[in-house]
Protein backbone atom coordinates (compact mmCIF):
# COMPACT_ATOMS: atom_id res chain seq x y z
CA UNK A 1 0.00 0.00 0.00
CA UNK A 2 2.85 2.49 0.66
CA UNK A 3 4.43 2.22 -3.05
CA UNK A 4 0.86 3.26 -4.00
CA UNK A 5 0.50 6.51 -1.72
CA UNK A 6 4.02 7.20 -3.54
CA UNK A 7 2.53 6.68 -6.55
CA UNK A 8 0.03 8.98 -5.85
CA UNK A 9 1.25 11.64 -4.18
CA UNK A 10 3.98 11.25 -7.11
CA UNK A 11 1.44 11.55 -9.73
CA UNK A 12 -0.23 14.87 -7.95
CA UNK A 13 2.44 16.74 -8.33
CA UNK A 14 3.14 15.43 -11.68
CA UNK A 15 -0.31 16.72 -12.76
CA UNK A 16 0.36 19.93 -11.11
CA UNK A 17 3.26 20.68 -13.60
CA UNK A 18 1.16 19.21 -16.50
CA UNK A 19 -1.74 21.42 -15.98
CA UNK A 20 0.36 24.39 -16.14
CA UNK A 21 1.98 23.39 -18.88
CA UNK A 22 -1.18 22.46 -20.89
CA UNK A 23 -3.16 25.37 -19.92
CA UNK A 24 -0.88 27.69 -17.41
CA UNK A 25 0.23 29.84 -20.95
CA UNK A 26 -3.21 30.31 -21.81
CA UNK A 27 -3.21 33.37 -18.90
CA UNK A 28 0.86 33.98 -18.50
CA UNK A 29 1.30 33.61 -22.45
CA UNK A 30 -1.79 34.81 -24.14
CA UNK A 31 0.23 37.76 -26.01
CA UNK A 32 3.35 35.51 -26.76
CA UNK A 33 3.62 34.07 -30.00
CA UNK A 34 3.18 31.10 -29.74
CA UNK A 35 6.38 29.33 -30.53
CA UNK A 36 7.60 31.25 -27.07
CA UNK A 37 4.41 29.71 -25.29
CA UNK A 38 5.65 26.14 -26.19
CA UNK A 39 8.80 26.53 -25.03
CA UNK A 40 7.75 27.64 -21.89
CA UNK A 41 5.43 24.91 -21.81
CA UNK A 42 8.10 22.19 -22.67
CA UNK A 43 10.08 23.83 -20.07
CA UNK A 44 7.22 23.02 -17.46
CA UNK A 45 6.47 19.52 -18.30
CA UNK A 46 10.22 18.91 -17.99
CA UNK A 47 9.43 18.43 -14.33
CA UNK A 48 6.30 16.63 -14.85
CA UNK A 49 8.37 14.07 -16.14
CA UNK A 50 10.81 14.13 -13.38
CA UNK A 51 7.65 13.20 -11.27
CA UNK A 52 5.82 11.12 -13.71
CA UNK A 53 7.95 8.45 -14.75
CA UNK A 54 9.14 7.40 -11.07
CA UNK A 55 5.27 7.28 -10.23
CA UNK A 56 4.53 5.11 -12.86
CA UNK A 57 7.08 2.55 -12.01
CA UNK A 58 6.55 2.88 -8.57
CA UNK A 59 2.89 2.14 -9.37
CA UNK A 60 3.57 -0.63 -11.61
CA UNK A 61 4.86 -2.57 -9.29
CA UNK A 62 1.46 -3.23 -7.33
CA UNK A 63 -0.82 -1.96 -9.97
CA UNK A 64 -1.93 -3.47 -13.33
CA UNK A 65 -1.23 -0.50 -16.32
CA UNK A 66 -5.24 -0.22 -16.48
CA UNK A 67 -5.46 0.51 -13.07
CA UNK A 68 -2.60 3.00 -13.46
CA UNK A 69 -3.90 4.79 -15.86
CA UNK A 70 -7.72 5.29 -14.72
CA UNK A 71 -5.86 6.31 -11.54
CA UNK A 72 -4.12 8.89 -12.80
CA UNK A 73 -6.80 10.48 -15.23
CA UNK A 74 -8.46 10.80 -11.87
CA UNK A 75 -6.20 12.66 -10.55
CA UNK A 76 -5.90 14.64 -13.41
CA UNK A 77 -9.14 15.62 -13.12
CA UNK A 78 -8.73 16.26 -8.97
CA UNK A 79 -5.83 18.82 -9.90
CA UNK A 80 -7.65 20.42 -12.98
CA UNK A 81 -10.79 21.41 -11.03
CA UNK A 82 -9.41 23.97 -8.84
CA UNK A 83 -7.13 24.26 -11.06
CA UNK A 84 -10.20 25.90 -13.70
CA UNK A 85 -12.34 27.64 -11.13
CA UNK A 86 -8.89 29.53 -8.68
CA UNK A 87 -6.25 30.18 -11.29
CA UNK A 88 -8.61 30.45 -14.74
CA UNK A 89 -11.58 31.76 -12.85
CA UNK A 90 -14.54 28.80 -14.59
CA UNK A 91 -17.78 28.59 -13.02
CA UNK A 92 -18.09 25.57 -11.09
CA UNK A 93 -21.32 23.68 -12.60
CA UNK A 94 -23.17 20.82 -11.90
CA UNK A 95 -21.66 19.16 -15.17
CA UNK A 96 -18.44 19.21 -12.97
CA UNK A 97 -19.99 16.82 -10.47
CA UNK A 98 -21.76 14.50 -13.33
CA UNK A 99 -18.30 14.14 -14.56
CA UNK A 100 -16.54 13.14 -11.50
CA UNK A 101 -19.13 10.95 -10.72
CA UNK A 102 -18.61 9.06 -14.05
CA UNK A 103 -14.96 8.60 -13.59
CA UNK A 104 -15.88 7.42 -9.87
CA UNK A 105 -17.38 4.21 -11.71
CA UNK A 106 -14.94 4.32 -14.54
CA UNK A 107 -12.58 3.55 -11.25
CA UNK A 108 -15.23 1.22 -9.90
CA UNK A 109 -14.98 -0.92 -13.30
CA UNK A 110 -11.31 -0.58 -13.55
CA UNK A 111 -10.46 -2.30 -10.13
CA UNK A 112 -13.30 -4.47 -9.43
CA UNK A 113 -12.90 -8.03 -9.59
CA UNK A 114 -9.14 -7.55 -10.04
CA UNK A 115 -6.72 -7.72 -7.03
CA UNK A 116 -3.44 -5.91 -6.54
CA UNK A 117 -0.26 -7.34 -7.85
CA UNK A 118 1.41 -9.89 -5.59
Amino acid sequence: MREIGTAVGLLVISNVFMTFAWYGHLRTHRTSPWLVAALVSWGVAFFEYLFQVPANRIGARVLTVPQLKILQEVITLAVFAPFAMLYRKEKPRLDFVWAGLCMVGAVYFMFRGQALKP
